[in-house]
């Protein structure tokens, strides 16, 4: 029974209140967001972008999603995603899977992890998808820009597209963390 009350203890750090105008990223964004330089907003922003469900009435990223080939999954243990993963590994070109709460791609960015089951740990998934950011806004210089290459390097209508979703979650958000560059990374 501790392992749940572990779980739930776990996901309310990283989905601390409402997603509310005002409102800081949890602290788990903000601590990954540091480190690599980015904005919390910004990857609390891609989170709710790339893995967010509904919970409890509020929309929250998932830590144990996976897309793969298109088509999203979410996992009520991480576990349960591993074992799904692995499947998926199997049987579905890597370039097609997407893991966790940055729905880190597999097949481009595998490398970063240990496993790939050890993309599905929160904190190392947000560590890689800021630090995926932070390369992305050195090249474009923006960071909405950086948010649409995180998602498709190449642009285009897809990048667009991500954008625009994007920029609806920011805009629930950015009262509370302004778009600034940590003091560190200027």
């Amino acid at each position: 029974m501790a392992a749940p009350r572990l779980m739930l203890a776990l996901l309310a750090g990283l989905a601390a209140q409402p997603l509310l105008a005002k409102e800081l990223p949890p602290p788990a964004y903000q601590l990954a967001a540091e480190t690599a330089g980015v904005p919390a907003a910004v990857l609390y922003a891609v989170a709710l972008q790339e893995s967010a469900m509904r919970i409890r009435g509020q929309l929250r990223p998932w830590p144990w999603t996976l897309n793969v080939a298109g088509k999203p999954w979410r996992f009520r243990q991480r576990a349960t995603a591993c074992q799904a993963l692995q499947r998926a590994l199997a049987s579905t070109d890597v370039r097609r899977i997407d893991i966790g709460l940055g729905q880190i791609n597999w097949g481009y960015h595998g490398q970063r992890f240990a496993s790939p089951c050890a993309a599905l740990e929160p904190y190392r998934n947000l560590a890689v998808a800021a630090q995926l950011l932070r390369e992305q806004y050195q090249i474009s210089g923006d960071w909405t820009l950086a948010a649409g290459r995180y998602h498709r390097p190449a642009g285009g209508a897809p990048a667009a597209r991500y954008r625009a979703g994007f920029t609806q979650y920011l805009a629930q958000i950015q009262d509370a963390a302004p778009l600034t560059q940590p003091e560190s990374h200027r």
